[in-house]
């Protein structure tokens, strides 16, 4: 829509990052079987500009599940002109499943199939000690999954 972009005919990226989100928090309430929301974007990769015109497509897959919260792995993909897709973007969300009164509530584990799902699973328990290291909620030592990475 010429709303949503900007004065290249480009997608806005925060209109990008709505669209994941929405993409992200379907994936991570079925996962949960409740209400969920958005607790932090980890990270975002905007690699391909995405012109007026182009079909995207978003998914969205729980990499990890811990306690009350799940990282989410969002996968942004663009058709070329022959159709064939192309990988433009990607962006890791937190979410937190919470009750109806906003408390946390405890969600189930999730169980890696693949190999990209293994990668990512993996990647995620090393991303959360890293997140909870730089918010000073938990000891640089006590990180032994990212303490492993340099040993």
């Amino acid at each position: 829509m010429p709303g949503e972009t900007n004065a290249l005919n480009n997608l806005f990226g925060g209109e990008l990052l709505a669209r994941m989100d929405r993409a992200a928090s379907i994936s991570a309430r079925r996962h949960a079987e409740q209400i969920v929301v958005t607790s932090s974007v980890n990270n975002v990769s905007f690699g391909k500009a995405i012109s007026i015109g182009t079909t995207v497509t978003i998914e969205a897959k729980v990499s990890r599940a811990f306690t009350t919260s799940m990282e989410v792995f969002i996968d942004v993909w663009v058709d070329d002109e022959s159709g064939k897709k192309i990988k433009a973007n990607e962006a890791i969300y937190t979410f937190v499943a919470v009750d109806s009164s906003g408390k946390p509530t405890k969600i189930d584990k999730i169980h890696p199939e693949t190999e990209e799902e293994k990668k990512r699973y993996d990647a995620a328990l090393r991303r959360k000690q890293l997140s909870l290291v730089l918010a000073g909620k938990m000891k640089a030592d006590d990180a032994t999954e990212l303490k492993a990475l340099f040993s």
